[in-house]
């Protein structure tokens, strides 16, 4: 490490057994989304922040659900942000352990939500307790969204609302601790097929919406292979996935509704209006009114992608406090999921990279989730340096 005397003293601050305690009253509370109960998660992180001295901002989002950030005072200049989200996947099946019980064994914690992202705002959090009383150009702030992971309504509303300006913007999602400096965007797409229902004895009495819907199927498997053709350098190509098919009341009738929900991974620069409006277009060029249905076709869900030169400040400060930090040494790299930065680079207009503690290929969204505590640590101190690099004295 090469470290000014003033970056020792934080680092030096950042407390192994306090970010495990931290980590873990986020662990033990609940936030799963859907129904999107992240009360208990916000309410932890809002007790924690207060105990480190910091000052909590909450903001309602919908009756029960707050964004909630903390934020640590600076100077008059743009400040740093980092962005997380407070609600976590279902627990689902297939755990051997207790999903909400913050369980440290063999240095690291278990629980949903470890390492998406309870893990990162835990980091984030400490960090911000490290830097108070250092003097700085600008405010940081940790903003933790709800509903990161059904449609966004968090990080819509908070773009809508936010009153200061960011030099950067680092997303405390997994990334192995890597340095993420583009994203793929997501979408879902909603196909409704209208039929008419009869008796199965004589099914041309009636429009059989399923094999409406199988239609609509083999015409976004042909969108998603058309895609391949033209990947992305950093990203790969936008894909399309048929998710869910819903359809019919039995077998002895005539199905009159079927609907097809698929996802639709967006690019750099993509519309998602453009990827609405072809589906459309391919869909109305099945003829499925000549056989008797119709459809409707929406998007409930867009999640903007983003991609950041990779000689940006903000890229080459924080990828430079991580080495420092200890980090894993591994190359400026694209994601192929999709998180909350993507709006902060469309709508605010500002820098974003990925960097965060836990693996989302290989924990998140799984039983038995966890996150190793060194990770937490390495990325606690990357957020401190980051901030004491970007921002600079007052």
């Amino acid at each position: 490490m090469s470290l000014s005397p003033t970056e020792q003293t934080v680092l030096d601050r950042i407390d192994e057994d306090l970010l495990v305690r931290t980590a873990q009253s986020l662990l033990q509370a609940t936030g799963q989304n859907p129904p999107g109960d992240e009360a208990a998660t916000v309410a932890a992180l809002s007790a924690a922040a207060t105990d480190l001295g910091l000052e909590v901002l909450a903001a309602p989002v919908e009756p029960g659900r707050d964004n909630v950030s903390v934020v640590l005072p600076g100077g008059d200049g743009p400040g740093l942000l980092l962005l997380g989200h407070t609600d976590v996947v279902p627990v689902g099946e297939g755990w051997t352990r207790d999903p909400f019980g913050g369980e440290l064994i063999d240095g690291r914690l278990y629980g949903r939500g470890a390492s998406d992202m309870k893990g990162g705002l835990a980091a984030a959090l400490i960090a911000l307790a490290a830097l108070r009383g250092v003097p700085l150009s600008g405010p940081v702030e940790l903003a933790a969204m709800v509903d990161e992971e059904e449609t966004g309504k968090g990080i819509r509303s908070y773009v809508e609302s936010v009153d200061r300006s960011f030099l950067g913007c680092i997303t405390a999602e997994p990334t192995d601790l890597q340095t993420i400096i583009g994203a793929r965007g997501d979408s879902y797409l909603r196909v409704e097929i209208h039929g008419r229902a009869s008796h199965a004895g004589n099914p041309d009495g009636g429009a059989n919406a399923i094999y409406g819907a199988v239609a609509v199927v083999g015409e976004i498997e042909r969108l998603h292979e058309e895609l391949a053709a033209s990947p992305h350098p950093l990203l790969g190509a936008a894909t399309w996935s048929v998710g869910r098919i819903d359809g019919g009341t039995g077998g002895s009738i005539v199905p009159a509704e079927c609907v097809v929900i698929a996802d639709r991974r967006l690019l750099p620069g993509e519309s998602p209006d453009a990827v609405l409006a072809e589906l459309r277009a391919r869909v109305e060029g099945l003829g499925l009114s000549q056989r008797g249905l119709t459809f409707d076709l929406e998007m409930p869900m867009e999640m903007p992608a983003f991609e950041t030169a990779s000689s940006s400040s903000l890229v080459w400060v924080a990828d430079g406090a991580l080495a420092d930090a200890g980090g894993p040494g591994l190359p400026l790299g694209g994601w192929t999921a999709a998180c909350d930065g993507g709006f902060v680079a469309r709508d605010l207009g500002v820098p974003v990279i990925v960097l965060g503690p836990g693996s989302v290929t290989t924990q998140a969204h799984r039983p038995d989730e966890s996150v190793a505590v060194t990770e937490l640590l390495i990325a606690a101190r990357t957020y401190a340096l980051t901030a004491l690099r970007l921002l600079g004295p007052a």
